[in-house]
C-alpha cells in the first residue's frame, strides 16, 4: 500500500483504483468502491467488481446506501450479515443486496466528501477485525490527503495566474495613462495652457477604474459568499440607477427570481450595463430577459454590436473597443459567471447589438 500512496508520479486515479484492488484481496470482498457525496445523492467514482449498481458513475440517493449510516459515525461502519443484523428492510439491503460492508468517511477541508468501502454479496463467517477497520479508515484518510493536495495545487495555480495577469495589465494598462498624465503635466509646466490638465485629470481617472476593477478581481476571485433567492427586476433597477446615464434606457421581460451571491450579481450587471453604454453611447437601449428555454437570462443592446472575429477576445483582460473602458469589465463578468457554475455567450441581439446570454441558470416564477 505505502509503495502505492508514495509514488507522486502516478496519477491519482490509477493509484486509487489499485488500492481498491489491493483492499478486496485483502479483506476477501467481491466488491470496493469510491464514493462522492453530494446534495444527498451518492455517486460512485471509482469501483472494482462485477456489481451493477456499484460502477463508476453510478448514483443513488444517499438514504439508499449503506453510506449514510458511514458518514454519520466516528470510525469504519462494519456490517458481517446485514439480515442477522436486522437490515433486511433497509433501503440499502434492498437496492443493491450486499450481506457484509466495510466502509470508512471521507473528509475534506472539514466537511464530508464521500465514502471508501468494500462489500460482498454474502455475510462473513468472522466479523470484520479492528486491523481491516484501521486498513480501511487509512485508505480513507489517504484520499482525504490526495484530495487536499488536488486542491492546493489547483488554488496555487489559479493565483499565480492571476499575479501573472495582473503583472500584465499593470505594467501595461496603468503605466500607459501614467505617462500620459505625466506628459501632459510637463505640457501644462511649459505653457499653462489648462486643457493639460484636464488631460492629465482623464488620464488619472483611467487609472482610477483600472485599480477599482484590479481589486475586484483579486480580491473576489473565483469564489462566491453565501447564496440567496434574489427578484431579478428589483436587481436590475437597483444596478440601473447606479450606472445609468441620461438618454439611456431598459426594459426588464421577467419577474424570474435567481439563485446567487448578491453582490457578485451586481457586479456582474453593473459591468454588462456600463458595456453597453460604453460601446452603445447614451442613447442605448438595454433589455434584460429569460431565455425561451428558461435556461438562463440575456442582457442584449441595440447599439453596434461586436464583429463575429472580435467575439472570442472579448472576455480576455485588457480587451476594450472603448477609449474610457478597462478592458477587465466582462472579464470580471465571465469570473462571476463561472464562479457560479453558469456559462456564458456573446451574440447578435435582435437590433443588431450585442447580446449575452447566461446560460445554466435555475430560474423560478417569482
Amino acid at each position: 500500500m505505502y509503495r502505492i500512496t508514495a509514488d507522486h508520479e502516478r496519477p491519482y486515479e490509477e493509484k486509487v483504483r489499485e488500492l481498491i484492488h489491493i483492499g478486496r484481496a485483502y479483506l476477501n470482498v467481491e466488491i470496493g468502491f469510491l464514493t462522492e457525496i453530494s446534495d444527498g445523492t451518492q455517486r460512485i467514482i471509482e469501483a472494482s467488481g462485477d456489481h451493477e449498481l456499484l460502477q463508476p458513475g453510478e448514483s443513488c440517493p444517499l438514504s439508499n446506501a449503506y453510506c449514510q449510516q458511514t458518514i454519520e459515525q466516528e470510525d469504519a461502519l462494519t456490517i458481517q450479515n446485514a439480515v442477522i443484523e436486522g437490515l433486511e428492510d433497509d433501503p440499502a439491503y434492498e437496492r443493491f443486496g450486499l450481506e457484509s460492508y466495510i466502509g470508512s468517511k471521507v473528509v475534506l477541508d472539514g466537511e464530508v466528501y464521500g465514502t471508501f468501502c468494500f462489500a460482498d454479496s454474502e455475510p462473513r463467517n468472522q466479523p470484520f477485525t479492528e486491523t481491516e477497520e484501521t486498513f480501511v479508515e487509512l485508505m480513507a484518510e489517504w484520499v482525504s490527503y490526495e484530495l487536499f493536495q488536488q486542491r492546493a495545487k489547483k488554488r496555487i495555480k489559479q493565483q499565480r495566474d492571476q499575479l501573472e495577469e495582473f503583472a500584465g495589465i499593470v505594467s501595461h494598462d496603468l503605466r500607459n495613462p501614467l505617462s500620459v498624465a505625466q506628459g501632459h503635466l510637463n505640457l501644462a509646466e511649459e505653457t499653462g495652457e489648462p486643457e493639460h490638465f484636464q488631460q492629465s485629470q482623464n488620464a488619472l481617472n483611467r487609472m482610477d477604474a483600472l485599480i477599482d476593477d484590479l481589486l475586484v478581481l483579486a480580491r473576489d476571485g473565483q469564489d462566491i459568499a453565501e447564496t440567496e433567492t434574489i427578484d431579478i427586476a428589483a436587481l436590475i433597477e437597483e444596478c440601473w440607477s447606479l450606472v445609468s446615464t441620461d438618454g439611456t434606457t431598459i426594459t426588464v421581460t421577467t419577474d424570474a427570481t435567481i439563485t446567487a451571491d448578491r453582490s457578485r450579481l451586481l457586479q456582474l450587471f453593473e459591468n454588462l450595463f456600463r458595456n453597453a453604454i460604453e460601446h452603445g453611447g447614451e442613447n442605448v437601449t438595454v433589455r434584460v430577459g429569460t431565455l425561451n428555454n428558461a435556461d438562463g437570462i440575456y442582457v442584449e443592446d441595440d447599439g453596434p454590436g461586436i464583429p463575429d472575429e472580435d467575439r472570442d477576445q472579448v472576455f480576455d483582460d485588457g480587451y476594450s473597443t472603448g477609449e474610457s473602458g478597462t478592458g477587465l469589465g466582462l472579464t470580471i463578468v465571465k469570473q462571476i459567471v463561472e464562479a457560479h457554475g453558469w456559462e456564458i455567450r456573446v451574440t447578435d441581439s435582435v437590433d443588431g447589438g450585442v447580446r449575452f446570454n447566461i446560460t445554466g441558470v435555475t430560474l423560478r416564477d417569482y
